[in-house]
């Protein structure tokens, strides 16, 4: 499970880790993490308004996910045979979606700078993703 979230084109937050659940699809994987990515975001969000930063922030927390089996668990929330199991504690993201703190996005896999965190790739793709990150060498600001 992995997540990064940016706020003007910088990372301000980012997490990987060994889920705790044992999922029995990437589907239920991805949703899984979607669910604590928008726990962590809304948490985010909220303490960035009490900050004072912004005076509020009304647009939702939008989570990009790469997986179109989890987008549509949450987009269409009913009862699928092949979900049934998850628990119930990472349905708070449907909830948090309903009331507008955040919203799911897809986003290609390519294109999915947290793969970086936790999946294997060529040198140039993972070079990529952390410039998309805003990451640099530190040899950038020698």
């Amino acid at each position: 499970m992995s997540f990064v979230f940016k706020l003007n084109g910088g990372v301000v937050a980012w997490k990987s880790s060994k889920q705790d659940t044992t999922a029995d699809s990437t589907t239920e994987a991805e949703y899984i993490a979607a669910s604590e990515a928008a726990k962590e975001a809304v948490w985010i969000k909220n303490y960035i308004q009490e900050l004072g930063v912004v005076p509020s922030i009304v647009e939702p927390v939008v989570i990009f996910c790469d997986n179109n089996g989890a987008i549509a668990q949450v987009k269409e929330p009913r009862s699928h045979h092949r979900s049934k199991h998850i628990l119930r504690r990472y349905h708070l993201l449907r909830e948090m979606v309903s009331r507008g703190d955040c919203r799911m996005d897809r986003v290609s896999s390519a294109e999915n700078i947290v793969d970086s965190l936790t999946k294997s790739m060529s040198q140039i793709a993972h070079t990529q993703h952390l410039d998309k990150m805003g990451l640099r060498s530190m040899g950038d600001w020698l």
